[in-house]
Parts: C-alpha cells; sequence; structure tokens
C-alpha cells in the first residue's frame, strides 16, 4: 500500500523491450536507503517489484497486462518518474490509501496557472469518472490529488507549486497521458451495492438497506 506522496524523481535510465513485457532501470537515491529485492515501488503510480538492485538504480519487471493499463510503455531512457515506497506499518499516512494498482489512463486537457496553484484538467472514460467525485481523492500518476470538480468528460485538481515542481507534473503538457487510480473505498462500495452479474445472488446490501439504518 501507498500513500501518493511522492518521495522523490527518478530518472529511467535503461528499457529493455520484450514481445508484450518490459524491464526498466530507474536511477534513484531515497527509495534506494532501504530497499532490498522483493520490494515495492511505486513507479508513476503502478506497483512494481524490485528485481535487481545496483548502488545507484534499481529494476523492475512490467508485464503485458500493466502496459495495456498503464502510461510505462511510453516512458524513454532519461524520462522522469515519480518514486514511493510502500508505506511502513508505523509510518504517517499523509495522503490517501493508494493500492499502486492503476485503473487506466487519463488526457492532459489543460495546465493553467491561478495565483499560486497549478490546475490540471483530466480527460477519462466514463468508467473511471464514475468513481471520480467532487472533493475526493485520486492519484495521478501516483500524486494523492484532491479533486476539485467533475464533469461528464473530465476532471480538474489544483496542485500546489511544490507539488507540482517536485513531480512529473512539472513535465506534463496537454495531450499527455497519465496514470489514474480512483479511491479504493469508491470500488468496493460500488461493488457491493450494483447487483452480481456473474449468475450469483447480488449483495444484500442497498440503498434503501443504507438508509434504514440510518447511512
Amino acid at each position: 500500500m501507498f500513500t501518493g506522496i511522492i518521495e522523490e524523481l527518478g530518472t529511467v535510465t535503461r528499457i529493455q523491450r520484450g514481445l508484450h513485457s518490459a524491464v526498466l532501470t530507474i536511477a534513484a537515491e531515497t527509495v534506494l536507503e532501504t530497499a532490498k529485492v522483493g520490494d515495492s515501488i511505486a513507479v508513476n503510480g503502478v506497483c512494481l517489484t524490485v528485481t535487481a538492485l545496483s548502488g545507484s538504480a534499481f529494476s523492475a519487471d512490467v508485464m503485458h497486462e500493466t502496459l495495456n493499463r498503464s502510461s510505462l510503455s511510453g516512458l524513454r531512457t532519461g524520462s522522469p518518474v515519480n518514486l514511493e515506497r510502500a508505506m511502513p506499518a508505523n509510518g504517517r499516512f499523509d495522503g490517501h490509501i493508494v493500492a499502486g494498482h492503476v485503473d487506466g489512463v487519463g488526457t492532459v486537457a489543460d495546465v493553467r496557472r491561478d495565483d499560486t496553484a497549478v490546475w490540471f484538467t483530466i480527460r477519462a472514460a466514463p468508467d473511471l469518472l464514475r468513481l471520480i467525485v467532487e472533493k475526493g481523492s485520486v492519484a495521478v500518476d501516483g500524486i494523492s490529488l484532491t479533486v476539485a470538480a467533475v464533469t461528464q468528460r473530465e476532471f480538474s485538481v489544483s496542485a500546489i507549486p511544490y507539488t507540482a515542481a517536485h513531480t512529473v507534473l512539472r513535465e506534463r503538457r496537454p495531450g499527455d497521458l497519465v496514470n489514474l487510480e480512483t479511491d479504493v473505498i469508491g470500488k468496493y462500495v460500488e461493488k457491493l451495492l450494483l447487483p452480481s452479474t456473474s449468475g450469483r445472488q447480488g449483495s444484500a446490501i442497498t440503498k434503501e438497506f443504507l438508509s434504514q439504518h440510518g447511512f
């Protein structure tokens, strides 16, 4: 589990591409201080397992499903990437619950400054937007951000200058793809409320049930 609080920017130093997979090598400092093979590190919001370590870099496998679901397939040698180690059990929870399991990608539609804030408007598919709510949380390239507005086609987030300057948001321009992970709590609530599509009996938890019991 992650929090969406980026620890540092790493740099892709090598990409070994297979037919349907890849191996990324990423130069870093902070996330390597306690890292060991088998640890989880979120790369632009995607949870990857460390498969090899050197003095100043780590390597991780990227599977077919991950390449299809995320923007990692667009990385190039020299690309900056957001990095965050998995949250320790005794750590502070500064962002929100981020699983590192990207739901899909969005497209940056607009970037604008508003006094001290930097606004990013991101277009996304309806199946992602239905789980993105105003004032809720969303992970954009692994960054925990608060949703400022949502429409039927897009949503907007506002980042403070520090976040924009110390993450890959500083590189993002209209047309760029970003990894999106919606709030995991919302996904579980939707799963419980919607009737089952697998042929099994649906959940007994309904809107009426919740209303009757004071929710």
